[in-house]
């Protein structure tokens, strides 16, 4: 069955139409069975349940990420992007495809943050957007330090395209990580930044995904039922410039 936020994000679509060349629909039909308790979460889950940054009432950037499952020859694994260490905000971290919604990409209310992450991962990675079904759309969320009021959005790569850094000046490169080091409690940390900030992190793929990524992938584990317990007292320090 389909959530509210997915027909709201379909009956936008309908009534509005692809926007350059893209399909707005969200559908959890014919998904791979590993990926139902992803969809079930993703149909019911609150935005507390997610993170304690919540959007204020009004301002704040509106943008959209891409959160892509596909299937390796390590079995089920998520896409990732490393951002150019040059740039102002967030250099040099592991993240999710995305950005901030262009007019073009239609109502935040409606389908349009489905097309930015769309949009944006093939700004981003290359990624044919027309082999990704988009199967969820989570709550939004807040990043105080950059100020975007960030949609994640669901996807299954269900005909996968090759990927790499597009631009270098933005993306140092791209690659994908198993679920199955995602989960791996070895691979499991607590960052903790000068400020007091913690929070979880995984070590994977020669890369420390900490931040929003990070809390994102750990409460979709939490959710889906895949989480495994892990130390939450092995802490990676971060230091101010992070």
């Amino acid at each position: 069955m389909r959530s509210a936020r997915e027909q709201r994000y379909d009956e936008e679509a309908d009534a509005r139409g692809a926007a350059s060349g893209r399909d707005a629909m969200v559908t959890a039909e014919g998904l791979p069975e590993w990926l139902s308790p992803v969809a079930r979460a993703a149909s019911t889950i609150e935005p507390r349940q997610l993170s304690r940054f919540l959007p204020p009432e009004g301002g704040g950037r509106q943008s959209a990420v891409l959160i892509l499952f596909g299937h390796g020859p390590r079995g089920p694994e998520l896409l990732l992007m490393e951002r150019a260490g040059t740039l102002r905000s967030h250099a040099g971290q592991p993240s999710f495809p995305g950005g901030a919604l262009d007019p073009e990409d239609g109502d935040p209310d409606g389908p349009g943050p489905v097309r930015a992450a769309l949009r944006e991962a093939e700004e981003e990675t290359g990624l044919d957007p027309s082999g990704v079904q988009v199967f969820g759309v989570l709550p939004r969320l807040y990043i105080p330090v950059s100020g975007f009021v960030v949609t994640p959005v669901l996807g299954w790569w269900r005909r996968p395209s090759p990927v790499g850094a597009v631009d270098q000046a933005e993306t140092a490169r791209v690659f994908t990580v198993p679920v199955a080091d995602l989960t791996d409690p070895a691979h499991r940390v607590t960052t903790r930044h000068p400020s007091g900030h913690t929070g979880p992190a995984f070590l994977v793929e020669n890369a420390l995904v900490w931040g929003f990524t990070a809390g994102v992938i750990d409460r979709l584990l939490h959710y889906a039922g895949w989480e495994i317990p892990w130390d939450r007292d092995k802490a990676v320090p971060l230091d101010w410039r992070s």
